[in-house]
């Protein structure tokens, strides 16, 4: 697994590190699966797999696509 921090996973997808931590984590990424909070602490990092593989439709999670759309399998 790749664990990537806020500042990396937004370069990977040229979004702001803001909008990840406002919008799409909240919203759209769910914790265990597409993030994890390592020894319960207050840090966040993403797994870059699970995020790539449901941006692609393989499992509907209802994330933004950059046409305005949403992915949702």
């Amino acid at each position: 697994m790749t664990y990537l921090t806020t500042e990396e996973l937004a370069k990977r997808l040229s979004y702001n590190p803001r909008y990840i931590n406002n919008v799409l984590r909240p919203k759209h990424l769910d914790e265990g699966r597409h993030y994890v909070r390592p020894f319960g602490g207050r840090k966040v990092l993403y797994i870059w797999e699970n995020i790539e593989q449901d941006m692609f439709c393989d499992q509907p999670v209802g994330i933004p696509m950059a046409n305005g759309g949403v992915c949702n399998g």
